[in-house]
């Protein structure tokens, strides 16, 4: 699925800060520390990989995920437990946490804040009913608005033709009743739409796989209503009824809200090194609405603060730009933002991105993104390849996963910016043979605490923690040391082809 829309964006923008100009929309970064590019690296010793490794220590960074748990219980008095999501005390906090950190280092950083419009849904109530049967798979999609006047609605199934992507797949009578929707071909958030604009009360999106849909709507309109996603088990006893001439009613009912906010990125960037040719890495400061998110990514944004930390008692030949990306769970919201406005010169500068997002999955494996110049920007596979490289010099083993478009490496991908990164997993159910290769349970998730209140202090595995920040620190230094053998960068091109594969993930969250 394409980045949010850039319209959609500057629509946002506008509303949030008032009269702009459209030269001021460009600008990518608020700068607020050390706008002379002075540096304090003077007299320090050039990165030394080896070094830089052996200054990581577990301590500090579960530390510093003690201060980010004490930090989400701030949300306490609006959520009822600990919260990092965007908007709220928790995701405000991590913020000032995170600078305040690297503007201690002085003048090593140059440090920018970069203020963008959101969109945060919540559902606070959701339940269908299809039949008699309540079905176990039946959710909410994110970012879906709530039933009229936040109250029950009531009609009969409908099932719309073919996979619901176009205004002739609505059948007249889908008009006060619940629109049923294949999942397929077109957006979650699409579907919705036409559905609304076939004056559907609801729709329900069933899966064609037996598992169930876990989607978001992703950019909100008028049209949208409130939208369920189905599994396709539990799907296929209705469908076999409505396809046979059946009648099959059903109750829907959100209580939600769909609302604008502003949240800001944190971006810091050495002062010393060729500016023109800089290394960049990510992770997200924020976490879902259900719990302190201390592995996702707490795990990644503390593995980010850490090697920033340790890195600025060395002198570096290429620039390193770290990003703390907020509004992650909504959607890459941020990472989508801040490359979207960054002027093509200032693309082109940056070499590579990495992106570090779930670094001590409790189940862990060791997770390599299946980067290849191939299908991706010219360079994913040679970072790919220094990934690789790394866990075979230390005896360790470790496993490809898709690069699809779950995490914040996507925008640059599809902005012709190489990328790749690590992760130890999330939902996923570990295999015997990984069993294994890393220890831990077959069967289970690699995170048994993903998106859950259970994401706090006890949820990292220190051993994972450490050796994925051990090797963070050594792709920072490789290539903050130099890029040479490294590809140049080409002419910035379209977004097409970014992937070989259409992506179904926009995020964590399906959205087709």
């Amino acid at each position: 699925m394409m980045a949010l829309p850039n319209p959609w964006y500057r629509t946002l923008l506008l509303a949030a800060l008032g009269a702009a100009t459209a030269s001021e929309l460009q600008i990518p970064l608020v700068s607020q520390q050390n706008p002379s590019g002075a540096s304090n690296s003077l007299g320090k010793p050039l990165i030394n990989t080896d070094d830089l490794q052996a200054s990581i220590k577990i301590e500090n960074l579960l530390e510093r995920a003690k201060d980010l748990y004490k930090i989400a219980q701030k949300s306490e008095h609006e959520y009822s437990h600990p919260t990092r999501v965007i908007g709220s005390e928790g995701h405000a906090g991590t913020l000032e946490y995170i600078y305040s950190a690297l503007e201690s280092l002085g003048d090593y950083y140059t440090l920018s804040e970069q203020p963008f419009p959101a969109v945060l849904g919540k559902v606070f109530e959701s339940r269908l009913v299809i039949g008699h049967e309540v079905p176990e798979s039946a959710s909410p999609m994110s970012l879906t608005p709530p039933t009229a006047h936040r109250e029950p609605v009531y009609g009969n199934l409908v099932l719309v033709a073919n996979e619901g992507c176009d205004a002739s797949d609505y059948p007249a009578d889908v008009a006060g009743n619940v629109a049923f929707v294949l999942r397929g071909t077109c957006s979650f958030g699409a579907k919705s739409q036409l559905a609304g604009r076939a004056g559907a009360v609801a729709a329900v999106v069933y899966n064609y796989e037996a598992g169930a849909v876990s989607g978001t709507l992703e950019t909100p309109t008028p049209d949208h209503v409130a939208t369920f996603g189905l599994s396709g088990e539990d799907a296929g006893p209705v469908l076999e009824k409505l396809e046979a001439g059946t009648i099959v009613d059903a109750i829907a009912y959100v209580d939600a809200e769909v609302k604008q906010i502003r949240t800001t990125n944190i971006i810091a960037q050495t002062a010393g090194g060729d500016p023109d040719n800089c290394v960049m890495l990510g992770g997200h400061s924020d976490s879902v609405s259900e719990g302190p998110g201390i592995n996702d990514d707490g795990s990644g944004s503390l593995t980010l603060l850490e090697v920033a930390t340790q890195l600025s008692r060395f002198r570096v030949n290429n620039c390193v730009r770290f990003a703390w990306w907020a509004g992650e769970e909504e959607g890459l919201l941020g990472s989508d933002y801040y490359v979207d406005v960054l002027p093509a010169e200032e693309n082109r500068k940056i070499r590579l991105f990495m992106d570090y997002d779930m670094m001590g999955s409790p189940n862990f494996a060791y997770q390599v993104y299946n980067a290849t110049n191939a299908a991706n920007p010219v360079g994913s596979e040679e970072l790919r390849k220094l990934y690789l490289d790394w866990y075979e010099a230390q005896g360790l083993n470790y496993t490809f996963i898709p690069f699809d478009g779950r995490s914040d490496y996507d925008a640059f991908i599809r902005n012709g910016i190489p990328g790749g990164g690590i992760a130890t997993g999330a939902e996923g159910v570990k295999t015997e043979e990984e069993a294994t290769m890393f220890g831990g349970k077959a069967g289970a998730w690699y995170d048994p605490c993903y998106h859950q209140l259970c994401d706090d202090i006890g949820n990292v595995n220190s051993t994972a923690w450490l050796v994925n920040t051990k090797l963070v620190a050594h792709s920072v230094a490789t290539f903050a040391l130099s890029f040479d053998g490294f590809p140049e960068r080409t002419k910035v091109t379209s977004t097409l082809g970014a992937y070989k594969q259409p992506t179904k993930y926009h995020g964590h969250r399906l959205v087709l």
